[in-house]
This record gives C-alpha cells, structure tokens and sequence, in this order.
C-alpha cells in the first residue's frame, strides 16, 4: 500500500474515534483494500452528517459548496488535506440512478487492519455494486478488478 494513502486511512480512522454511526471507505482506496491494485488520487468517505461536522474541526478540513452534478449530490462534502492523501468527507451521498436520486448507504461492513487503525469497506460484492451505480468508466474499470 502506497505510504500516503496509508497515512490518509489511518488518520481518518484515528480522527472518527468513536463515532455515532456507521462509516465507510469507498471508490478507489475500499478497491485496494479489497486487495485490487488501482490508482488513488483521494480517499472517500461516507460517514454520517453528525460525524462528518465532528471532523471539520481537524486542521486542513473545510465544508466544500459545489456546483450541482447531474450524477451525484451530498447532505454535506468537505475536504480535509494534511492527512497522507486528501480525503473527501461524504454525508448523504445520492446517485442519480434511472432518473431517480439513490441514497448510497451499504448495507455491509468489513473491518480492514491498516498499520493497527481499523478501517471500515463495504464487502466486496457491495463496493462492485456501488461501482456500477456510479457508472463513470473509471468506476466501472474498478469493480472489474475486484472480480478478479
């Protein structure tokens, strides 16, 4: 595992302590978790408004307001730099799915061990589930890699 995005998981872990909800990593960094080998640019995180408004406390992390996207849309985005790779905070991500606004919220959750720091991954069939609902050809060129 590329020594930044170890930085970055283990962090984010130590930062949510103890948090009131479930969290998890997703895209490209919950693929190299699942042991596919892939490029990652940051780390996304899908957590629980309240959580996530616990972390924009920590140094380098700030509430981001973004244009509207035709594919995706979140309760709350925020970007939190210094932490190994960037990590993008998530809470109430939906997918435009068939017309439709799609809650992403898995139903699964493997505990990985990153260097002592437990960090939380849908189960392999979900995130590859999750891949396909997002539908950019990036994410459907991951979840070819944890049918592998």
């Amino acid at each position: 595992m590329h020594p930044a995005l170890e930085a970055g998981l283990v962090r984010a872990a130590e930062a949510l302590g103890q948090p009131r909800d479930p969290w998890w990593v997703i895209g490209s960094a919950a693929v190299v978790l699942h042991g596919a080998e892939t490029e990652v640019a940051d780390i996304d995180l899908l957590l629980s408004e309240r959580d996530a408004q616990g972390l924009l406390s920590q140094p380098g992390c700030m509430r981001i307001r973004t244009e509207p996207s035709p594919l995706f849309r979140s309760a709350l985005f925020a970007r939190w730099d210094g932490a190994g790779l960037p990590i993008e905070l998530m809470a109430g991500l939906e997918v435009a799915n068939a017309g439709a606004w799609v809650p992403v919220q898995p139903q699964t959750r493997v505990v990985v061990q990153v260097a002592g720091a437990s960090v939380h991954v849908p189960d392999r069939a979900e995130l590859g589930e999750i891949l396909e609902m997002f539908g950019r050809p990036k994410d459907l060129a991951r979840r070819t890699l944890l049918a592998d």
